[in-house]
């Protein structure tokens, strides 16, 4: 009998642990307002991913490959919201069991009906009562937490969506940095980039808050398969740190903070996920643009007409300088995301770069 009472505690003590734990999952992942990692979280995102990436690999072509990954994340939330219910289901199990409701499939019949407030099973005694109660709640919590946040999630991604889908007006579909300065050049538009590295920079600040609080949020995808808030971001930088190291125009600040907030705003991510880059790269670290792209470049809006700082070599030099802060953090969440083909990003994520591995510490980037 002494036995048998340890055995119950320790079972009783092991149901709440399991509970407490689950519980404190949901906290950190929907109500957490901050940058933060759950393992349980993670563990359901990765074995997802891992499914998905089998369905993937029979798709030749990257619209099938799309086509599936539009419901990793949806499909990733349910999963999760599906482990949380069972580990509280099963937690309660051994709590009902412990308090003495019965043998082990009267605990489990006593704990789902609880967890999923169907009333079926008999409430004999006072602390049955009780233990069913809180049971009975944390359920509702749980459901109520994920329909909370979805609603606050498709904000974000509306927000985010609109101005990605906005940039194919001003820098082609796939988007590309070339092709963004040509046009505003074309259309004697180069005074209206000064709005251009406003809005971005906001944009930036916005996904720094919203894609590390709803680590969910950076797997949905957008409504166009062309489309991806990692290729649109890509463009933007190339433009800006372009436009600060090879146009021969005023310098304007603006396109240099727009380039800072970008990669803040990347690098945020990237810690989210634990991939690692360089802490505090210097202006000739390799990056993946190799000079023969970056003379392509050069070559292309010549001839368009832009108007070029004739030293080559030096404009190469400080385009490396800006492109380094984010080059690795770019391509790494190009990769995560399965991101669709475009140039200077998702085009090369698989390229290997010689990189330090810490992260953190974020330095200002090189002034052209």
């Amino acid at each position: 009998m002494p036995y048998m009472t340890l055995a119950r505690i320790v079972v009783f003590v092991f149901g709440l642990v399991a509970v407490y734990l689950t519980m404190m999952s949901t906290i950190r992942t929907f109500v957490l307002p901050r940058s933060t990692t759950d393992r349980l979280t993670r563990k359901v995102f990765l074995t997802t991913r891992w499914l998905f990436n089998l369905r993937t690999s029979l798709y030749a072509s990257y619209e099938g490959r799309d086509a599936i990954m539009a419901l990793y994340a949806p499909v990733s939330l349910l999963v999760l919201l599906l482990v949380w219910l069972c580990c509280v289901l099963a937690g309660y199990t051994a709590m009902f069991w412990a308090i003495g409701v019965g043998s082990w499939r009267v605990a489990f019949s006593t704990s789902g009906s609880s967890l999923l407030t169907l009333g079926f099973a008999p409430l004999v005694d006072l602390p049955t009562t009780l233990v069913a109660f809180s049971e009975a709640i944390i359920g509702l919590v749980l459901v109520a937490l994920l329909i909370a946040y979805l609603p606050t999630m498709y904000s974000a991604f509306a927000r985010r969506e609109a101005a990605v889908t906005l940039l194919e007006v001003r820098a082609g579909s796939p988007p590309s940095a070339v092709e963004m300065l040509g046009r505003f050049h074309r259309i004697q538009g180069f005074d209206r980039l000064l709005h251009v590295w406003t809005t971005w920079e906001a944009w930036f600040a916005d996904i720094s808050e919203s894609h590390t609080s709803l680590a969910a949020l950076a797997f949905f995808r957008s409504p166009q398969p062309r489309h991806s808030w990692v290729t649109a971001s890509g463009a933007v930088l190339d433009a800006a740190a372009l436009y600060a190291s090879t146009i021969d125009a005023p310098r304007d600040a603006q396109a240099e903070l727009c380039v800072r907030a970008g990669y803040v705003a990347l690098r945020s991510i990237a810690d989210l996920y634990n991939i690692h880059y360089p802490t505090n790269p210097k202006p000739e670290d390799p990056i993946s643009i190799t000079r023969a792209e970056y003379d392509a470049a050069y070559d292309r809006l010549s001839t368009a007409g832009l108007p070029l700082k004739p030293n080559r070599d030096q404009c190469w030099r400080d385009f490396m300088g800006w492109r380094v802060n984010y080059d690795h953090v770019l391509l790494a969440l190009a990769r995560l995301t399965m991101a669709p083909p475009a140039p200077w990003s998702s085009d090369r994520m698989y390229v290997a770069v010689e990189l330090s591995p810490a992260p953190h510490p974020i330095e200002l980037p090189p002034s052209a």
